[in-house]
C-alpha cells in the first residue's frame, strides 16, 4: 500500500490558476498599473497551490482583489471589474477546495466530478451575485465610478458570504 499524497487536487489547482489568470487579465484590461498587485497575487496563488499553503493562497487572492480595486479606482469599467472580482474570488475558493480535497482524499483519488461540481456551483453563485451587483450599478443614478465601486464591494461581500 502506498502513501497518500496530501497535495492539492489537480483539477481544482488547474481551475484556480486559470481563474487567477483571468483575474489578472481583467485587471490589466482595466488598468495596467493594477498588475503591480495582481501579478504577485497570481504568483502567490500558484505557489500556494503547489505547496498546499492556505495562507499563501489567501494572500494571493487578497492581492488579486486588491488589483481589481486598484483598477476600479483608476477608472476601469464595471464589466471588467466584475469579471476580475468574480475570477479572483473563484481562484481563492476553488483553490481552497482543492487543498481540502487533497488533504482529505489525496491527490491520487478520482475527484474530478467533485471538483467540477464545486467549481460550477461557485461560478453560478458568483455570476448571480455579479449580476445583482451590475443591476444595482445600472439602477444607480448617474453611474458615477465611486457609486460603482461601492456596489462592487457590496457584491463582493455578498459573494464571499454566500461562498462561505
Amino acid at each position: 500500500m502506498s502513501e497518500i499524497t496530501r497535495k492539492p487536487a489537480v483539477v481544482s489547482t488547474s481551475l484556480a490558476v486559470l481563474a487567477g489568470m483571468c483575474a489578472a487579465l481583467s485587471v490589466a484590461l482595466g488598468s495596467v498599473s493594477g498588475l503591480a498587485l495582481a501579478g504577485p497575487g497570481l504568483l502567490a496563488v500558484g505557489v500556494g497551490l503547489l505547496t498546499g499553503g492556505r495562507r499563501t493562497l489567501g494572500a494571493g487572492g487578497t492581492l488579486l482583489v486588491g488589483g481589481v480595486l486598484f483598477a476600479g479606482v483608476q477608472g476601469a469599467g464595471p464589466e471588467v471589474l466584475l469579471v476580475g472580482l468574480l475570477t479572483a474570488v473563484l481562484a481563492w475558493d476553488v483553490g481552497e477546495h482543492g487543498i481540502g480535497v487533497g488533504e482529505q482524499l489525496g491527490r491520487e483519488a478520482d475527484t474530478t466530478r467533485l471538483e467540477l461540481v464545486h467549481a460550477g456551483a461557485s461560478t453560478f453563485v458568483g455570476v448571480v451575485a455579479a449580476g445583482i451587483g451590475y443591476g444595482a450599478y445600472l439602477g444607480a443614478t448617474g453611474g458615477q465610478p465611486v457609486t460603482a465601486l461601492v456596489f462592487l464591494l457590496l457584491g463582493a461581500v455578498i459573494l464571499v458570504s454566500v461562498l462561505r
